[in-house]
């Protein structure tokens, strides 16, 4: 278990579309992330968190644990030469139960379902849920698909 890793060691994403802050916990098969939500996210309406927002937080949440092959070595040190593409392929199952409010922290959790891995891409499906403290806000299955990109660099 780690503790307060920030989520940009994991993944591509930037502001603003980067929808979490620390990973709170990751392994190979699970991962709990947190995001505060600011009143300056650009999925927030009149104050509210908007779905769209709840599913970026969501996928990006379960990007990182499959992030974490290409970005970082069997030994713990960071590849600096790689990239990665991903994106989701399927949602299923969305349930959204409530929709957080600015200044709210989300707290995502996601666990593996499935796994395909090659040399250059990875397939998978996450099981995943959102919550305010006890409070549900989302949950469903994911599909990532996630590709190795050699950097310009090299």
């Amino acid at each position: 278990m780690k503790v307060g890793i920030d989520i940009q060691n994991y993944l591509p994403h930037r502001a603003p579309m980067l929808m979490v802050d620390l990973i709170l916990d990751i392994d190979a098969n699970f991962v709990e992330t947190e995001f505060l939500i600011k009143e300056d996210n650009i999925f927030v309406d009149n104050g509210t968190f908007i779905e769209a927002g709840l599913i970026e937080n969501t996928a990006q949440t379960c990007s990182s644990i499959v992030g974490k092959k290409y970005f970082f070595e069997e030994d713990g040190t960071e590849n600096k030469d790689v990239s990665v593409l991903g994106f989701i392929s399927a949602i299923k199952n969305l349930k959204i139960h409530s929709l957080p409010k600015v200044d709210e922290i989300i707290i995502t959790k996601a666990t593996l379902v499935s796994k395909f891995v090659s040399d250059d891409y990875t397939l998978c499906t996450m099981s995943c849920q959102s919550f305010i403290g006890e409070k549900i806000l989302l949950e469903c299955e994911i599909n990532l698909f996630i590709q190795k990109r050699i950097s310009a660099t090299t």
